[in-house]
């Protein structure tokens, strides 16, 4: 059964940005990290949708959809296309989150830097209570801690 993933990288603090919208920071923190490998081996062929208001030209031999919208009607788009894969959610949290309010969000992946950034993004701008999240793994390496968190729909 596919699976919809928010995989990410977060500060310490909870941004995925800094105050300046920038990930310099994740560049400078990235290490050599178990889930780097894993992710790009499973994901690297796959179809991609971005969300964006504005009109953007394609992108030549990339599986690239560019939408707007309900992300509820797109989501059936992707799970079909999917097709049994895994769907991975990256980008900001306010998007994902919009998945999380439509209960489509299944899965959390995310790893921990090592870095304090004291504003910026956030991680999610959203309220997931503790009873919508269970721990499913916990794995790091020498700088990253990475986290996989079940979301509950109920």
């Amino acid at each position: 059964m596919t699976k919809t993933q928010y995989y990410t990288a977060t500060s310490i603090d909870g941004f995925i940005a800094d105050a300046d919208n920038s990930l310099d920071w994740l560049f400078e923190a990235a290490s050599n990290g178990i889930e780097d490998t894993r992710f790009g081996r499973s994901y690297g062929d796959a179809p991609c949708w971005v969300f964006t208001h504005r009109n953007l030209p394609p992108v030549p031999a990339a599986t690239l959809s560019f939408v707007q919208g309900d992300v509820g009607a797109v989501h059936e788009r992707m799970v079909a296309a999917a097709d049994g894969r895994n769907i991975w959610l990256v980008g900001g949290g306010d998007l994902v989150g919009q998945f999380a309010d439509q209960g489509l969000l299944d899965e959390i992946l995310l790893g921990i830097a090592p870095v304090m950034l004291g504003a910026g993004a956030q991680l999610l701008p959203r309220r997931l209570g503790a009873g919508r999240l269970t721990l499913q793994g916990v794995e790091h390496d020498e700088r990253f801690v990475f986290l996989t968190y079940r979301v509950g729909h109920g």
